[in-house]
């Protein structure tokens, strides 16, 4: 199996388990490390809407948790058509821990629909590279 499948693969069992009874927008992620680790997220919404988490921000927080601190790729599925994007929130969340040429895929639960990268998602980006 491919990453790419794997990281399908990963993202699609926890799409399901997605936590979504307000927006019913279910979406599942699997980021990639540089050390070929795996790590996935659901979105889970709030009654208190602030409050609720992306499905990007729950699979950095596990690959940040495991002590991992570089993205290689990031894959998300999601529900309906056409398929979505990451939030601006976690597009700037993945640039903490991703270069500018990191792919980022957009699937469906049959597979990849779209790729970009996080160049193209968040051009002209601030980053950890700023502060130094």
């Amino acid at each position: 199996m491919d990453r790419i499948s794997e990281l399908h693969a990963a993202a699609l069992a926890v799409h399901k388990n997605a936590h979504a009874p307000y927006s019913n927008y279910f979406v599942g992620t699997a980021i990639l490390t540089k050390s070929g680790r795996i790590f996935a997220g659901c979105n889970v919404e709030n009654a208190a809407y602030p409050q609720g988490a992306c499905a990007e921000a729950n699979a950095i927080g596990a690959m940040v948790a495991a002590g991992e601190r570089e993205i290689a790729a990031v894959l998300s599925v999601f529900a309906g058509e056409p398929t979505g994007t990451p939030c601006g929130g976690c597009r700037q969340r993945i640039r903490e821990f991703a270069a500018p040429n990191t792919p980022i895929y957009s699937c469906d639960s049959t597979g990849v629909r779209a790729t970009y990268t996080l160049d193209e998602l968040l051009p002209h980006s601030f980053g950890p590279d700023h502060l130094h």
